[in-house]
């Protein structure tokens, strides 16, 4: 864990980086998981 800080301490813009793929990520798990149920019947 001591090496994560370091890094995003020499790299802040990828502190942005992973905020942003952690929000798109958790937005298109919502939307996998909406679009899964099965229709039954005609």
């Amino acid at each position: 864990m001591s090496e994560l800080k370091s890094f995003l301490a020499d790299n802040p813009k990828m502190m942005g980086v992973l905020f942003t793929m952690m929000l798109f990520l958790s937005q298109a798990g919502s939307v996998v998981a909406d679009s899964g149920h099965a229709i039954s019947g005609p």
